[in-house]
């Protein structure tokens, strides 16, 4: 890549570090624009993946204190995604990249619409929100096939955690820090798997990751400032496009 292409890959990776602190979706954004740059789609899903990753760290550190006597769950659920996620990095370097290519289009619509009632989600889940901290039986094969999405893809994986979670145990803001350490814990597998085994465009982790967490510390401070519905209408409307345009490309 170009300084130029580098210095835009850096200025939309801080953009996505702010997105993903005020309404969540930055992939939506990264990962079509290093498309745009010019990397293939596989390429730029590991890439993207890598590059947020510094994101997903401070967005646990804000949980901390909800991590309180959850240590015992966050080990069992860890070890959960930490299957899932491997299980969905090595399905993405072991399949064809013409199989991505298809799927992918798909991944991002669904990303979108899931960022589109994430309100909707939010709000039922807060009604039920009724103390109660109990793991049905079925939670942790939702959060495996969850992490095996967040492994292949990740858009808007923070999305169906909280979905899952707070759908488990009935309270929102333990399924929100849960939803942190888990995304994180996922993450981090793709990272040690694309690091060693994946496309990565290593020129442009470099100075993306560092925008990323940036842009998630500036997002964390004016997160409250900043309306979050105007803004995820917006990047909705951008996955949709993005989608329609992969489709294009089949």
């Amino acid at each position: 890549m170009s300084a130029a292409d580098l210095l835009i890959a850096a200025a939309v990776a801080l953009g996505a570090g702010v997105i993903n602190s005020i309404a969540g979706g930055g992939s939506l954004v990264l990962f079509p624009t290093l498309v745009a740059l010019g990397l293939p789609t596989v390429a730029a899903n590991v890439t993207n993946s890598v590059a947020q990753w510094p994101g997903y760290l401070g967005g646990m550190a804000g949980f901390r204190r909800e991590y309180a006597g959850q240590g015992e769950r966050l080990v069992r659920l860890g070890a959960v995604s930490v299957l899932g996620g491997t299980a969905g990095s090595v399905l993405l370097l072991t399949t064809p990249s013409e199989a991505f290519d298809v799927v992918v289009p798909v991944l991002v619509l669904l990303a979108s619409l899931l960022l589109a009632v994430q309100p909707l989600l939010t709000r039922r889940l807060r009604d039920r929100d009724d103390g109660t901290a109990r793991d049905p039986w079925w939670l942790h094969l939702a959060l495996f096939l969850a992490t095996v999405y967040g492994g292949y893809f990740g858009g808007a994986l923070g999305v169906i955690l909280v979905g899952v979670l707070g759908t488990a145990l009935h309270r929102l803001q333990l399924a929100n820090a849960l939803k942190s350490a888990l995304s994180a814990v996922t993450a981090t597998v793709t990272l040690v798997v694309f690091g060693f085994f994946g496309p990565v465009d290593w020129q442009v982790v470099a100075v993306a990751a560092p925008a990323s967490l940036v842009g998630g510390f500036a997002g964390a401070r004016i997160a409250s400032r900043i309306p979050a519905t105007p803004l995820r209408v917006l990047i909705v409307v951008f996955g949709v496009v993005v989608s329609v345009y992969l489709f294009t490309r089949i």
